[in-house]
């Protein structure tokens, strides 16, 4: 694989996985952080509308978690919501028929709890061979402990730490366009 298959993101190859961003477990984090996240969160959200990536939400035992934050499924409202109750997402085959089915290789990773799903998503996406981008700032734990333990062990299993901006411009490649000009002002 080469340097630049890795490392820089393809609209034509990425999707984004928004894990467990729910009501109950917003609830229990900082909320300077969850505000952070959302924010974020959002700014992903419409840089994959604007741009064609398929968005694919996952909920962790909504029955205890409750759903999706509102304000993230309306910035994707065709997106599938997958619940689940295995940490990883990939040990729920809805998800993993789901993710098949876009065909994208690269997978830009947001949500929380960064050292339990979150984390061991990104290793099971590894381990089956998809380039995985983790988001740093827009992952969360309860503990910033956890979270920078998680986004260290993910980065030693091969995954690509990246920030909100960067995947904003790696998807833009150019400036000029009306993407662009849409976008840039999501990061100023």
């Amino acid at each position: 694989m080469s340097i630049r298959n890795k490392f820089l993101l393809e609209p034509a190859r990425a999707a984004l996985l928004v894990i467990d961003v729910q009501e109950k477990l917003c609830a229990a984090m900082d909320q300077t952080a969850l505000q952070q996240l959302t924010g974020n969160v959002g700014i992903l959200l419409e840089s994959a509308n604007e741009l064609g990536l398929p968005v694919i939400f996952t909920e962790q035992y909504v029955k205890g978690l409750g759903p999706t934050l509102s304000e993230m499924k309306q910035r994707a409202p065709a997106a599938p919501s997958i619940e689940k109750l295995t940490f990883s997402c990939c040990g729920n085959e809805a998800f993993v028929k789901q993710l098949k089915a876009s065909g994208r290789t690269q997978i830009i990773v947001s949500g929380m709890e960064t050292h339990v799903c979150v984390l061991q998503t990104v290793i099971e996406l590894l381990a089956d061979g998809f380039d995985v981008h983790v988001v740093k700032d827009a992952v969360l734990s309860r503990s910033s402990d956890n979270k920078q333990t998680a986004i260290e062990a993910m980065v030693l299993a091969g995954a690509v730490p990246t920030s909100t901006e960067s995947v904003v411009f790696q998807l833009l490649k150019i400036a000029g366009t009306e993407s662009f000009r849409k976008l840039s002002k999501l990061v100023k």
